[in-house]
């Protein structure tokens, strides 16, 4: 047949090339077939993204996206509507692209230079797809063996200072806190981890943390039936009371109790920190949340740089989420629900 013909010289061919056109030709069909999958499987639209109501017609085309119009509410939407994608002007192949480079994890200068987008584009699109990666850890309920400690950094308010009061004199980045110990000059992080490779965690205080800090983060995100390993601050004890769970705790100045210990998480806050002062050069305290997350997905989960690709992708097309430009830099320089 015409086709195994076909198929013959192809293999033939590729044979015949050096091993770093092979990898090179691999890596276009890869990148050929995914792209090929997502225009061929669009979005399936299930609800109104104003009022969630099922009940809803098509109503013509603009721009060759089909618009549709909700009974309930009477509004009328596309596809794109409600998420990041909605108010983006370039073709979503560039997006795609941008995706690879955050799998990357490429500094902005390069995500533009890739993309053919400018900087301030790739900051602004940079957070609208953690924005959108948020609803994503909310998700996340950890389960088996979870272990939870707190990391902490250094304020930061590194950025545009336009419209905006330093609250303490300047200092060079990577400074060291003027306060010994903690204090509230550090963010607290509380984390928790399982050995699956999901977790979870965000910005909850300044300084030590107590039991509402903790909740804050942990509250309602650890299965019931876990085991839930800790150092000995006396605030998960009473954490892991409230929570019902099966608590063991590392004594102080010891590495482990038994079998169990806490390295998993430590790991993390190790990486965590490789990502924002290594990778990044330190970000600003009021972005912190969104590299928590990014750090989550691109370095923690357990999956190829491929597949994180494509879920990735899809979940930014399929997630509702309202993230403006005009609104990111204007985020509060500490995202904390209460300074104490």
């Amino acid at each position: 047949m015409k086709i195994t013909h076909d198929i013959d010289v192809l293999k033939q061919l590729f044979e015949n090339l050096s091993d770093t056109d092979k990898q090179q030709f691999l890596s276009e069909i890869a990148s050929s077939k995914a792209t090929i999958q997502k225009v061929i499987q669009p979005r399936e639209v299930k609800t109104c993204p104003h009022c969630q109501s099922t009940h809803f017609v098509k109503n013509g085309k603009a721009n060759s996206n089909q618009r549709y119009l909700c009974k309930a509410c009477r509004k009328t939407f596309v596809e794109q509507t409600g998420t990041i994608l909605f108010s983006m002007k370039k073709d979503i192949s560039v997006l795609e692209k941008y995706v690879h480079c955050m799998i990357e994890k490429y500094p902005l200068r390069k995500c533009a230079e890739i993309c053919d987008i400018n900087l301030a584009t790739a900051f602004a699109w940079r957070h609208k797809i953690l924005d959108a990666l948020q609803k994503m850890m909310e998700q996340v309920e950890l389960d088996g063996v979870v272990q939870a400690d707190e990391t902490f950094t250094t304020i930061s308010y590194k950025g545009n200072h336009k419209n905006f009061n330093l609250p303490r004199p300047p200092h060079k980045r990577g400074t060291a806190a003027t306060k010994r110990g903690l204090s509230k000059e550090q963010v607290c992080v509380p984390v928790g981890v399982n050995l699956n490779g999901l977790s979870i965690a965000k910005i909850a205080n300044l300084g030590r943390p107590d039991v509402a800090d903790l909740q804050k983060v942990l509250g309602g995100k650890v299965a019931q039936d876990s085991v839930f390993v800790t150092d000995s601050l006396c605030s998960y004890q009473k954490l892991s009371f409230d929570m019902g769970l099966n608590h063991i705790r590392i004594p102080r100045n010891k590495y482990k109790n038994g079998i169990s210990n806490i390295q998993t998480v430590n790991n993390y806050h190790k990486r965590l920190k490789d990502l924002i002062f290594g990778t990044f050069k330190g970000v600003a305290t009021k972005y912190l949340n969104n590299y928590i997350v990014y750090h989550n997905f691109v370095n923690f989960a357990k999956d190829t740089k491929a597949n994180k690709e494509v879920v990735l992708f899809d979940f930014i097309r399929n997630t509702f989420c309202q993230s403006r430009t005009v609104e990111i830099a204007k985020r509060p320089a500490l995202p904390i629900w209460e300074i104490k």
